[in-house]
């Protein structure tokens, strides 16, 4: 496989946790400020997007943005944030309107299937493509205001991609999927991304196609349970995406009868949630963050030489190509 090539970058203080022994699993040393919920409204479309920041005490921070599940929020999935985010990276959750939380919380509740199915859709997906572009170019904006309290905390030169379910979806979708619908939605300011329980349009010849151009580093993670109530995702449609992946910089993760939530803040329908699965989720996705966005040589010979087999169980499933 392609290795990067690594650098050794940062200050001391803010990436102490680079320096020794690499430990993707502990907290970091970094002090975080949680902002207040802000918004970013992107004008073309007369559209606002609810965001939520993890902000280090530091400046310049490398930027990492997740798109939630079908029917979440910018509060979802807070463990991950809090994670990166004490490593010293800048953490935005963004929250798509139409297929959030809105879609279920005031809805009767024979009624809500319904309007979750219904928010599932091709259109949601696109909007949800321009929120990311979008929240980027809010970044870049209020990065380069001398004036605003976010003036020079974003390294936007260092972007991640990430999200759960839809929000994989999503995140394959600005990194590098092809669609069928002639349009291309790939954001080139991401340089890694992560999807939990990702998905394929198809098998085989399908699946090809639709990722044959991905260009940037990839993880996915998922399980051998991975089915959400909404959509036609399957298991076999979420391993399709792997194999059809180019070679390069490419990682999957496979909890054994891991299930949808395994990667959400909540446990499963049928039974609690294994506790190995978050802080192997965390460990190794903060790898791949700092081995692609930090470019640093420890982080990486831990991703691909036996870190990942160490935080994980006898079943689970690591491979790379």
């Amino acid at each position: 496989m392609n290795k990067p090539l690594f650098y050794l970058i940062g200050s001391l203080a803010m990436f102490a946790h680079l320096h020794g022994k690499y430990d993707p699993s502990e907290t970091g040393p970094v002090e975080f400020s949680q902002f207040a919920e802000m918004e970013v409204y992107d004008q073309s479309r007369e559209r606002t997007i609810p965001i939520r920041v993890y902000l280090p005490n530091e400046e310049s921070s490398p930027v990492v943005l997740f798109s939630h599940g079908l029917g979440g929020s910018r509060m979802n999935n807070s463990y991950l944030g809090e994670h990166w985010s004490s490593h010293g990276y800048a953490v935005v959750y963004l929250q798509h309107i139409g297929s959030d939380e809105s879609v279920w919380k005031d809805i009767p509740r024979k009624e809500r299937m319904d309007s979750l199915k219904n928010a599932a859709s091709a259109k949601n997906a696109v909007a949800r493509f321009g929120d990311v572009s979008a929240v980027l170019d809010a970044l870049e904006k209020w990065n380069s205001e001398p004036e605003n309290a976010l003036h020079g905390k974003f390294d936007l030169t260092r972007v991640g991609m990430s999200g759960h379910s839809f929000g994989a979806n999503t995140t394959q979708g600005v990194s590098g999927q092809s669609f069928n619908w002639g349009r291309n939605f790939t954001d080139e300011r991401i340089d890694a991304a992560v999807a939990f329980s990702p998905n394929s349009p198809g098998l085989g010849r399908k699946a090809d196609r639709a990722f044959r151009d991905v260009q940037i580093p990839w993880l996915l993670m998922t399980g051998t349970k991975d089915l959400a109530r909404v959509g036609k995702a399957t298991v076999e449609t979420r391993l399709a995406v792997f194999p059809a992946l180019p070679e390069g910089d490419k990682y999957e993760l496979v909890f054994h009868e891991g299930e949808h939530h395994a990667f959400s803040d909540g446990g499963g329908r049928n039974k609690k949630r294994n506790p190995n699965h978050h802080p192997a989720i965390l460990a190794i996705s903060l790898a791949f963050w700092d081995t692609y966005l930090l470019e640093h040589e420890e982080a990486g010979d831990w991703l691909q030489t036996g870190g990942p087999e160490s935080v994980l169980e006898e079943m689970d499933r690591w491979q790379m190509k």
